[in-house]
């Protein structure tokens, strides 16, 4: 059982928690995950470590509303626990060596990118942050990136705030204009990435994507989140959740991705009847 010691409401459908959790705050590294079920009866769900305070021994997850589970999640307060809260799980994302990096987020992926700007920027690399969102209103952790970057790129899809356009835009405007990346690192939607990729592939520019596909156990037991990665089936909870981005099959994995939506969809509706009168 681990004790809820910060809830925040970010925009209408993310929230933030910082998670009594001393023995994952005592590994965490940026680009890992934990896995945790909110009661002894539900579903496991992976959430990306989103920051961790090691003296504090505490770790912070944010998440999306858009199932049953996460749904359940969002009803628990400060003061509440969470059943299990497992980890860290996954490969660390690999930060030795790199001097300059531009670190583009989309969306909710923001919450992942936004902890590996922050180890970049403290180990002394240029970080440059692009971050994507449909709207002002989805805006989140913009202050946080702004600290942790040395050039930032607020992009909305409306042009409601920062620049309109989309992320690749401005990653090639930056590229174009004289930049010089030793890597990219991409975290968001999938065809988000897969577009990023495209794009670095075309300049050369090596490029890391952070997958989050389907995951049950956490220990490459049940292949639920098997990718393709260079013609090979690797699965993201062991060998990733980083890979090589120009050698993802993003297709593919767009298309497994959508296998379960009517099933989240039915499942987070019934959770909304549950939960609406609590």
């Amino acid at each position: 059982m681990n004790k809820i010691l910060k809830r925040k409401v970010l925009n209408p459908t993310v929230i933030l928690m910082e998670v009594d959790a001393p023995l994952v705050a005592k590994k965490a590294e940026p680009g890992q995950f934990i896995i945790l079920r909110a009661d002894k009866d539900g579903e496991r769900i992976p959430l990306t470590v989103a920051d961790y305070d090691r003296k504090k021994g505490s770790v912070t997850i944010i998440f999306q509303v858009v199932g049953a589970t996460t749904k359940q999640l969002s009803t628990l307060n400060e003061g509440d626990y969470i059943h299990d809260f497992v980890g860290p799980l996954g490969k660390a994302t690999k930060v030795d060596g790199l001097k300059k990096v531009a670190v583009v987020g989309g969306g909710v992926g923001c919450a992942i990118a936004y902890p590996v700007a922050k180890k970049l920027h403290s180990m002394g690399a240029d970080v440059h942050s692009v971050v994507g969102f449909r709207n002002k209103e989805l805006i989140i952790l913009e202050d946080e990136f702004r600290a942790a970057s040395g050039k930032f790129v607020l992009m909305t899809d409306d042009g409601s705030a920062g620049e309109k356009g989309l992320v690749t835009n401005a990653l090639e405007k930056l590229i174009e204009s004289g930049e010089n990346y030793d890597e990219v690192i991409t975290i968001g939607p999938l065809i988000m990435m897969k577009f990023v990729c495209s794009l670095t592939k075309k300049y050369g520019i090596k490029t890391v994507a952070s997958m989050n596909p389907i995951m049950i156990d956490g220990t490459g037991m049940c292949g639920g989140c098997r990718l393709t990665v260079g013609g090979k089936t690797v699965f993201a909870c062991v060998d990733g959740p980083e890979f090589d981005g120009h050698e993802i099959d993003f297709d593919e994995a767009i298309n497994r991705s959508s296998m379960y939506k009517p099933f989240e969809k039915a499942a987070y509706e019934k959770a909304c009847n549950l939960y609406k009168d609590l």
